[in-house]
């Protein structure tokens, strides 16, 4: 296999469209790592597509950015590629093991910049077991399937507006309503589709808002606090050294 280029934790503005076009016997592996865009869909964080050159791939960020991993490569031989028919390609993937393959992509992302006279050899080794672990059964076929359902679009804007807006007093009622779903129902889909259940998604969100804000801003622990909808600094101070390891200072501290 001969890779063209490669990128690993890659951050774009979400103003920025990319456009691969189709070409046959190249192929692009794209892992996700938050909300994207995929021609018309919108897809989760961690989602793995490897497209096989057979149509032109537009995609973008949902959010703020776009944080992904990628290997655009072609195989030097028909033989090479056979070798991997299980992989599903043009399918949206959320593997289980998206951490260890990413970890290959940045691994191989510094073999390629590198002048280690055996980097060809590692390269290879490692491209074949990337496709090896992307054609295992690793992946979720309920949340492949998913994307076709007729709520997947709502409960995807829903989540970014719940992400987006952390100082609202976010509940399971008030979701299920947006979404038009019955509590049960929703809780449900939402666990499968995300694979967390809604409310520890509201805290996630507040949390990563909170880090935005300690990261980028002066402004103090209570207002932070408010800011992310917490009417008590102390519960935001538990629930943020209990997620994160460390206390809001400590965490301004560190970056």
């Amino acid at each position: 296999m001969n890779i063209r280029a490669v990128g690993w934790s890659c951050v774009y503005d979400s103003g920025y469209s990319f456009f691969q076009q189709g070409e046959r016997g190249v192929y692009l592996l794209l892992l996700a790592r938050r909300t994207v865009r995929i021609g018309k869909d919108i897809f989760p964080e961690n989602t793995l597509m490897i497209f096989d050159g057979s149509e032109d791939i537009v995609y973008s960020a949902v959010e703020d950015c776009l944080v992904c991993d990628w290997i655009l490569f072609d195989a030097e031989g028909d033989s090479e590629m056979a070798d991997f028919a299980e992989i599903p390609y043009n399918v949206p993937l959320l593997h289980t093991e998206w951490e260890f393959i990413s970890r290959l992509i940045s691994n191989i992302t510094t073999e390629f910049y590198s002048t280690n006279s055996r980097r060809i050899k590692m390269i290879d080794l490692m491209m074949k077991t990337l496709l090896i672990k992307a054609s295992e059964n690793g992946f979720n076929r309920e949340i492949m399937q998913s994307a076709a359902d007729p709520h997947y679009s709502s409960l995807i804007e829903l989540r970014e507006r719940v992400y987006r807006n952390p100082q609202m007093k976010w509940n399971v009622d008030t979701m299920a309503a947006a979404v038009n779903m019955s509590r049960s129902y929703f809780q449900h889909i939402y666990r499968e589709l995300f694979g967390v259940s809604c409310m520890t998604d509201v805290i996630n969100g507040k949390i990563e808002k909170a880090k935005e804000i300690l990261s980028e801003t002066g402004c103090t622990v209570s207002q932070v606090a408010a800011m992310c909808g917490y009417d008590n600094e102390e519960h935001f101070m538990r629930q943020f050294k209990k997620i994160v390891g460390v206390t809001p200072t400590g965490y301004r501290k560190n970056k």
